[in-house]
């Protein structure tokens, strides 16, 4: 763009590039309807106001059956593949972040299982059945002081005679916290100190033995209601344990179905969001009039413009590398030992080009 450009033409070379959440794809499909998002975008001001969870939102996504998108046709699920799944929580994270984040622990888990299942490994098919049945699931991997996540864990895990294990501790970011009925979680096995093990298991609600303390109000992801879950004895018996790890990095295909399917998901969050305040910004340059520049719009200052082309190219690049990422999970290319440096990459980028296309705009919005 530049400062040249005069009246129609620069509204709509704005439009332009301000057209839909997620560029379309011809091959991938597309489960909520616009009018649908509507509706979760006009809740979400209020959810984050009132610090209170998304029940509408979840009653509306569960009906239209977002909650079984990753879940093979065979079980009865949706089957879409990880590049579709993200290109939805992308969408859906442009009107309702909050929802999208905290339904993202949901499909992660779903994701994960049926990646295995994919692989011939059918250890999780009792997850993907439990989800077509309208179990919800949540994720149970924040730690305080834990920075080395799933190498990890400061919750202890006390193995049973019968190959269950009892767990007790504290996990954070328990996002679903109101509504889950699964919880995955991985803890630490310590039985024998030489050889500690990472134990991953879900822990199922009305069993007993997990209390939840409110101690989530973090304005603009309030709604995602992320509280504390205290482990007070809580049991996950052996047909729910997904494995017994080595403590330390690991290696293992739960671990990387895991890594597919929440953070691509993740990432696709971040970009919902720059898109959404992308185009904001761009309705209110093309709608505020300028004295200095004779009362024409500030699309025609060539400031904003400038920066709404630096907010475009982040976005395209946001956007080209994580979709290329989640269809090459989807096609199963492999990477080997660079998958997970690929999709962190992925995710890293989008968090960071999110950054900067928001900076952008704020300076745009600083000249009116």
């Amino acid at each position: 763009m530049t400062a040249r450009l005069e009246g129609t033409t620069v509204n709509q070379i704005l439009r332009s590039v301000s057209a839909q959440p997620t560029p379309s794809h011809p091959q991938r499909r597309s489960l909520l309807s616009e009018a649908a998002l509507k509706q979760f975008a006009a809740r979400a001001p209020g959810y984050d106001r009132d610090n209170r969870f998304f029940d509408e939102d979840l009653a509306d996504l569960s009906a239209a059956g977002y909650l079984q998108l990753a879940v093979p046709e065979e079980f009865g699920g949706l089957g879409y593949s990880i590049a579709e799944v993200v290109g939805e929580q992308a969408r859906l994270a442009y009107y309702a972040p909050s929802t999208a984040l905290a339904i993202n622990m949901h499909l992660y888990w779903t994701g994960a299982a049926a990646y295995l299942w994919r692989q011939g490994d059918h250890s999780l098919d009792w997850l993907l059945r439990e989800a077509v049945a309208g179990k919800i699931f949540a994720a149970g991997h924040g730690e305080v002081g834990n920075d080395l996540g799933l190498a990890n864990s400061a919750v202890v895990a006390e193995p049973l005679a019968d190959g269950g294990y009892r767990f007790t501790g504290r996990k954070i970011f328990t996002s679903l916290s109101p509504v889950w009925d699964w919880l995955g979680i991985h803890a630490l096995d310590n039985s024998n100190p030489e050889q500690p093990q990472i134990v991953h298991a879900f822990i199922r609600r009305q069993d007993g033995g997990t209390r939840t303390e409110l101690t989530w109000d973090t304005i603009g992801v309030r709604a995602t209601r992320s509280d504390d879950t205290v482990l007070e004895g809580a049991v996950a018996d052996a047909t729910h344990v997904a494995r017994v790890l080595p403590a330390g990095p690991p290696d293992d295909p739960f671990i990387a179905g895991i890594f597919a399917s929440a953070i691509p998901g993740i990432a696709a969050v971040y970009y919902g969001i720059a898109k959404r305040a992308f185009d904001l910004a761009l309705d209110s340059a093309g709608r505020r009039t300028s004295t200095a520049l004779g009362g024409k719009t500030y699309a025609h200052h060539p400031y904003a413009q400038r920066d709404v082309a630096e907010a475009a190219i982040e976005l395209d690049s946001i956007w080209a590398l994580l979709d290329r990422i989640a269809q090459e999970l989807t096609d199963g290319v492999d990477h080997g030992a660079f998958w997970p440096a690929k999709i962190l990459s992925a995710k890293q980028h989008a968090v960071d080009g999110a950054r900067r296309a928001l900076q952008a705009q704020r300076a745009r919005a600083a000249l009116s």
